[in-house]
């Protein structure tokens, strides 16, 4: 509720207050909105290497509180907050906020994605670390951890986009902002009231420091060549693992040029010799990378709904009756209530009846179930390209160009992708989350969660990147560009369209990636006794 009671909004803020045009604001929230999803790398280096999920995640809620109160204050106290323009538009005003105003609003967006770097990568995580693998009761409550887990967050971004929205727009962004500062800090309390009950999983050293010596040796014994029988490379005794609390991992045949480092050859020191499990754990996380970089596109394109979508909605008739409009930002709500409605339909429905065919406990592998989303992606940029032709004809044929115009077609016409994307989020979202986790070693489970995070953080700074260049490759030879401020002569039909072609190219690059793809031994093996 906190995070996106700040981010569903945060475009029409600049926009109205901080008096920042189409493509600016725009790349702002998605800058802003891509640090909130890079800085989980630096939070899962810290839980995994030093201090243990539960004590990042509780450092991190403090500075994440810290950054909400400032920005609660800034929006409140005169001296701070940027001074009106009362009706005047982003480009026409001529009070603008000074340097020390804008930048204490943006040091309080930064020490929250600070803050939610530890939060992101460490609360899902530890949420599935309290069910045991080894009690097949618990192992299949797991299963449907991750479905009810986005549930839950969905049904706070639910009040986020619906009434708090409200709140921001017609009584004002102090209460806007300072509801949801309130509301994490009573779910920090209900944090730490359940502290006595949690399961612990202590840090096991740095993740980044384990891959490299694998990487290391490998390298420096490339020459090297592999026994045949993958028993002769080095690996620790069991008891060694059980004392440690650790678990063993089997040999895979995959990414065999990491095995190199588990050659007998040479001295017995970290950087030339490595354990069989520590190459696996290496292997686990370099084989997905290229699922990773399949998600980035989808990003980009769920990028869109808290920034050009709802720009759309404010040129459109948000009238619902003589004393009340709709915010444009109330429009992201759509999302939420089909994505909760799909979830529940996917987990009840859905997956018991796939499951008698499929014979997979998850219905669908969750590779498949991601491809189903890239697919609905698509759709929704077609949809989404069409509707604003439609919408930009309309404005034509009533001669309403200027740039404060209202075109007298019901917001509600973009309720399709509004709707799909949540969809989408069913299969896309949950899909990304469980696969990361499912798949990172044990040893490195909050770094396997950030790599989620990070597809949606560099997707909002591919975002930026695409809008800003787009913008200016499209205002050559005299032509004014596809996104302009003033989006009744822009061309952001033309920019969807772009999105589907991408959507497209990526679904072709997935496929190849997801059929090549080998899930992990232990996976396959969980499945198969559920099976049973």
């Amino acid at each position: 509720m906190a995070f996106y009671g700040i981010a569903s909004n945060l475009v029409i803020y600049l926009t109205k207050k901080l008096h920042e045009g189409t493509v600016s604001s725009a790349n702002n929230v998605t800058n802003w909105v891509g640090t909130v999803w890079m800085t989980p790398i630096l939070g899962a280096y810290i839980a995994d290497a030093h201090l243990g999920r539960y004590w990042t995640f509780v450092i991190s809620s403090a500075i994440y509180l810290l950054g909400m109160s400032l920005l609660t204050l800034t929006v409140s106290l005169r001296s701070l907050r940027p001074p009106s323009c009362g009706t005047a538009q982003a480009g026409d005003c001529n009070r603008h906020a000074t340097p020390f105003q804008v930048g204490i609003f943006y040091c309080s967006l930064y020490i929250i994605a600070l803050g939610t770097g530890g939060t992101k990568p460490n609360i899902s995580t530890m949420g599935a670390d309290q069910f045991d693998d080894f009690e097949p009761r618990e192992r299949s409550q797991k299963l449907s951890f991750f479905n009810w887990w986005m549930f839950s967050i969905f049904f706070g971004t639910l009040f986020s986009n619906t009434f708090l929205i409200y709140i921001q727009d017609n009584v004002g962004w102090s209460v806007g902002y300072g509801l949801p500062t309130v509301g994490l800090a009573i779910s920090i309390f209900i944090f730490l009231v359940g502290t006595p009950s949690y399961r612990h999983k202590i840090p096991s050293g740095s993740p980044f420091t384990r891959m490299a010596t694998v990487i290391v040796a490998a390298i420096r014994k490339w020459d090297v060549p592999l026994p045949i029988d993958p028993k002769e490379l080095h690996e620790l005794d069991l008891e060694e693992y059980a004392r440690a609390g650790k678990f063993r991992i089997k040999h895979t045949t995959s990414l065999r040029f990491f095995d190199k480092a588990s050659v007998k050859s040479g001295p017995n020191t970290p950087w030339k010799l490595c354990s069989v499990t520590q190459v696996e754990e290496t292997k686990q996380m370099v084989k997905m990378l290229p699922v990773l970089a399949a998600t980035l596109i989808p990003s980009v394109l769920t990028a869109q709904v808290h920034t050009l979508f709802i720009k759309q909605g404010t040129t459109l008739n948000r009238s619902m009756g003589p004393h009340f409009e709709i915010p444009p930002a109330c429009l992201t709500a759509f999302v939420t209530i089909f994505m909760l409605m799909s979830l529940v339909l996917y987990d009840q429905c859905l997956v018991p009846a796939m499951r008698k065919y499929t014979k997979n406990p998850r219905g669908f592998s969750l590779l498949q179930r991601l491809g189903i989303g890239l697919v609905i992606h698509v759709v929704i940029m077609v949809i989404a390209s069409l509707t604003e032709r439609y919408r930009l004809k309309v404005a034509r044929d009533h001669g309403l160009v200027d740039k404060d115009a209202v075109i007298p077609l019901s917001i509600f016409v973009l309720l399709p992708q509004f709707a799909l994307m949540g969809i989408a989020d069913t299969f896309v979202e949950v899909a990304k989350l469980e696969f990361f986790y499912d798949q990172a070693p044990e040893a490195m489970k909050s770094l396997g969660t950030s790599y989620f995070t990070t597809s949606l953080g560099v997707g909002n700074f591919l975002s930026s990147v695409l809008l800003s260049t787009v913008s200016d490759i499209t205002k050559k030879n005299g032509s004014k560009g596809w996104i302009q401020d003033n989006l009744n002569v822009s061309h952001l039909d033309y920019y969807y369209a772009f999105f589907a072609a991408l959507g497209v190219i990526n679904l072709f690059f997935f496929a190849v990636v997801s059929k090549s793809y080998t899930y992990n031994t232990e996976v396959m093996e969980s499945e198969i006794e559920l099976r049973k």
